[in-house]
C-alpha cells in the first residue's frame, strides 16, 4: 500500500528567489510599465529566466503575485492597527498607510491595472482585507467613532477612490482621506 505523499515545503532559497523575483519585477514594473521583458527580470532578480518561468509562468502571473503580495502587506498593516487602543485612529492610520502606498506605487498600480482589469484585490486577500476592515469598524462603531451603517464595503469605495486620487492627482490624496474619515462619523 503506498504511503499518502505529504506536500513538500518550498525549500528556503527558492522562497528567497521568488522574493527576489517580486522585488525586482515590483521596482521595473513601477518604473517602466507594463512591458518589461521577463528576461529583464530574471536579470534584475539574479535568477535564471528557467527559475522565473517556473515560478510565474506569464507576465501576469507575476503581476497578479505582486498585487497579491501588496494586499497581503496592507492586511498585515491593517491588523497592526486594529491592536492599537484606539479604533478610530487605527481606521484612520490605516487609510493614509493605504494612501501612501498608492502614492509611493502608482506605476505598478497601473500595470496591475492593464494586466488584470482593475487594480482592486481579488480572491483570498481581498478577502482577508475586507475582514481585517470589518474588525476596525466594529472596534471603532462600538466606541461611537463611526456610523453604525458603515460597512467594510463602504471603506473599499474610499479605498477605490484614493486609488483614483493618487492616480490623477497624488498631492490630494491626504486631503481625500480627511474627507472620508469624516464622512464615516456617526451622524
Amino acid at each position: 500500500m503506498p504511503t499518502p505523499r505529504t506536500p513538500r515545503r518550498t525549500r528556503t532559497d527558492a522562497e528567497r528567489n521568488r522574493d527576489r523575483v517580486l522585488e525586482a519585477a515590483r521596482a521595473l514594473f513601477a518604473e517602466s510599465g507594463h512591458d518589461v521583458q521577463m528576461a529583464e527580470v530574471a536579470r534584475a532578480a539574479s535568477v535564471g529566466i528557467g527559475t522565473l518561468y517556473r515560478k510565474f509562468p506569464t507576465r501576469e502571473a507575476l503581476i497578479e503575485a505582486i498585487a497579491e503580495r501588496r494586499t497581503a502587506d496592507l492586511v498585515a498593516e491593517a491588523r497592526r492597527l486594529a491592536d492599537t487602543g484606539d479604533p478610530a485612529q487605527g481606521l484612520a492610520g490605516f487609510l493614509y498607510h493605504v494612501g501612501q502606498v498608492l502614492a509611493e506605487d502608482r506605476g505598478m498600480s497601473e500595470v496591475i491595472e492593464k494586466a488584470m482589469g482593475s487594480a482592486e484585490p481579488r480572491g483570498e486577500t481581498r478577502e482577508a482585507l475586507l475582514t481585517v476592515v470589518a474588525e476596525l469598524l466594529g472596534r471603532a462603531r462600538a466606541r461611537g467613532t463611526v456610523g453604525q451603517d458603515v460597512t467594510a464595503g463602504d471603506v473599499n469605495i474610499v479605498i477605490c477612490g484614493l486609488a483614483a486620487v493618487t492616480r490623477n492627482a497624488a498631492g490630494d490624496w491626504q486631503r481625500y482621506v480627511e474627507i472620508a474619515l469624516d464622512g464615516l462619523h456617526p451622524r
